[in-house]
């Protein structure tokens, strides 16, 4: 079931956080989420545990918060009352958990105080989560800690339908607390003087006898009890405030009941002797398999045992006489009625009775739903007025009917999250496409609606490149070539503007824009769009010219200043800048050499100490400018080509 999945990611996400989660689960090829009441193969569990590895106690203290605390905690007063109703409490979780493959426990005490664990599973590999569990159970129930070891591994022979059958050999060593020594006496101010000295003497007793046990047995203890009732155990009030250790009941002389009231007051019961011959049976039981009726027949030509899986013999069934009886009839011997109806089960205890050689199946049919009992044509008046059947199928039937909201609370739920998870990647695409066409500062102004400011930068450098003969080339190429060409430049520069952190501004046509030091002013701009220059020069001789089918040439032109940039329009708003640093940059672009990088003087001064080789061109006619005195960018004197590219 989902929830022994849960459990596991409940314990890792806790533990280790969402991260070491999503790895685990990647690693063993699972999904994220698991519903609770949804089977699951065993593979998935097999392949998550494999990867953990370490999730014994956990599982006990996962069961603990998911609100099964308190069933646990009433199994039974002590360790071996504990586990041997356990089979109990399976039979009502597969309620729930219908589809949960059988398992079953049975446990033996052994002279020595020791007990031998039977664990019979339909599946093989899951042995080692036992130990774990009932460790966990016994130190915090019982404040016990025990060592289980494998004595006996094998194929269950005698058991029909089961492959594993383990023995595990446990012994317990209490843990004795200040707290639990004290408690080994009562408070004597609450009893008359007389009584005092029985108590007292009764405290003495528990006293030396814990004292000699603890001294004497080692490893191995008896089966241990809560604390406080190592005095007051067994202790009753009898008339007038005496006080009697140990209890003995008391029986009449003879039975005060005949036998047709037992019949009726009992109509789903059965008594049978060693050879499984029928002695007596209920009336119920009686209407519904009339060949009950016949004295003497025996009762496997009737019922097959649903659980546990045993043989049909009375020594099987006195081996595992604490646990919980599944009858169920078999279809050839029931009436033509019930031809076909699902079958009857029935559920109850087997109790020995030593002096009649007879054993005793008390039970009830099993029903967990209206819909059930309607199958099987039967009735709640069928059902004895103090069996509680009744009150658990009608409970059933609306806790069914909770436990389907709530599955599909959790469906949608599950539903929800994938949604939610997608929205989230999708928003994620739109945010990158967002950022990739204005800086991320004022995509998130823009977003949240705000009005985005113009911004002075005091310094900065621009870059404009273009194509050499692109008009020449677009005369004699078809468009599409034209388009390939340019998206095969513009991959390569975009890709360069990251690794040189420079911000591109726009392209049109064969023109390529960017700038560093806007938006987020940083004293490196000129080296940054100097190293970025030079990635483009290199990067511009593996984009191929569609007419001679040689490199393309660009040229480059650099120029440092101030500007002012600001969001311009509101549909395909655009972050532009302005000033004459802009017209400078573009002059130098427009003026230059194809494939040498046109620097400004102010361009150059921001680059003169940085270990850049440049080289004087000397004073050009700059259109609109008049004379200016101009340089050429060669290399960067530190940084290899490799650097230079961004590559590894």
């Amino acid at each position: 079931y989902g929830f022994i999945n849960t459990c596991l990611k409940s314990l890792v996400v806790e533990k280790y956080g969402e991260e070491t989660w999503e790895k685990l689960r990647l690693q063993a090829g699972v999904q994220d989420s698991f519903l609770t009441f949804e089977v699951y193969k065993d593979e998935i569990t097999m392949q998550l545990v494999d990867k953990a590895c370490k999730i014994l106690e956990y599982f006990f203290e996962f069961c603990k918060r998911s609100g099964y605390d308190h069933m646990l905690r009433t199994l039974g007063g002590n360790l071996y009352e504990f586990i041997e109703n356990l089979d109990a409490l399976h039979s009502y979780l597969s309620l729930s958990y219908q589809a949960s493959p059988s398992m079953n426990y049975r446990v033996e005490k052994n002279e020595d105080g020791s007990m031998h664990l039977h664990y019979y599973s339909d599946r093989r590999g899951l042995c080692h989560i036992v130990p774990g569990i009932i460790g966990a159970a016994a130190l915090d129930f019982f404040n016990i800690e025990i060592s289980m070891e494998i004595v006996n591994q094998t194929e269950e022979e005698e058991r029909t339908g089961k492959k594993e059958h383990i023995v595990f050999l446990v012994t317990q060593n209490p843990v004795f607390s200040y707290k639990e020594r004290s408690e080994f006496s009562c408070p004597s101010q609450y009893l008359d003087d007389a009584d005092k000295q029985v108590e007292n003497q009764a405290n003495k007793e528990d006293l030396e006898k814990a004292k000699n046990t603890a001294k004497d047995r080692g490893s191995s203890v008896c089966p241990v009890k809560k604390s406080h009732w190592k005095t007051i155990r067994g202790i009753i009030t009898l008339g007038k405030g005496k006080l009697l250790r140990g209890f003995d009941p008391v029986y009449p002389k003879s039975l005060w009941i005949d036998t047709k009231t037992f019949c009726n007051g009992l109509p789903f019961h059965m008594v049978f002797d060693k050879e499984l011959r029928v002695k007596q049976a209920g009336v119920s039981i009686q209407k519904i398999v009339p060949g009950l009726q016949t004295t003497g027949i025996c009762l496997d030509q009737y019922f097959c045992i649903v659980h546990p899986e045993v043989p049909f013999t009375i020594s099987s069934i006195q081996k595992f006489i604490n646990s919980q009886f599944v009858f169920q009839t078999r279809r050839e011997m029931m009436p033509e009625s019930w031809k076909h109806r699902p079958m009857l089960e029935l559920r109850g205890q087997m109790i020995w009775m030593e002096p009649l050689q007879c054993m005793l199946y008390l039970c009830s049919p099993l029903l967990r739903t209206l819909h059930e009992l309607e199958e099987r044509q039967m009735h709640i008046a069928d059902i004895a007025p103090h069996d509680v059947t009744r009150d658990l199928i009608l409970l059933n039937q609306q806790r069914l009917a909770e436990m389907e909201l709530s599955n599909q609370l959790e469906r949608k739920k599950e539903e929800l999250r994938i949604l939610s998870k997608h929205l989230e990647e999708e928003k994620k695409k739109t945010e990158a496409l967002l950022y990739a066409m204005l800086p991320q500062h004022v995509a998130n102004q823009l977003k949240e609606g705000k009005q985005v400011e113009a911004g002075e930068f005091k310094e900065c450098t621009i870059l404009f490149s273009d194509v050499v003969t692109f008009t020449n080339i677009c005369a004699q190429c078809e468009p599409i070539q034209i388009v390939l060409m340019l998206n095969s430049m513009y991959l390569r520069f975009d890709r360069l503007t990251t690794v040189h952190d420079v911000y591109k501004v726009e392209t049109i046509g064969d023109a390529y824009m960017v700038v560093g030091g806007v938006p987020v002013p940083v004293p490196t701009h000129a080296e940054r769009v100097a190293n970025f220059a030079l990635g483009m020069i290199i990067a511009a001789k593996g984009v191929q010219n569609p007419v001679s089918g040689s490199p393309i040439q660009i040229r480059v032109g650099i120029h440092t200043g101030p500007v002012l940039a600001g969001v311009v329009g509101e549909k395909m708003p655009r972050y532009c800048l302005f000033g004459d640093t802009v017209n400078i940059a573009s002059r130098m672009e427009s003026h230059g050499v194809p494939s040498k990088i046109h620097l400004s003087s102010s361009a150059y001064q921001c680059l003169k100490y940085k270990n850049f080789e440049m080289t004087e061109r000397g004073e050009i006619e700059v259109k609109g400018k008049g004379k200016m005195h101009t340089y050429f960018l060669i290399r960067n004197k530190t940084a290899t080509e490799n650097e230079i590219m961004g590559r590894p």
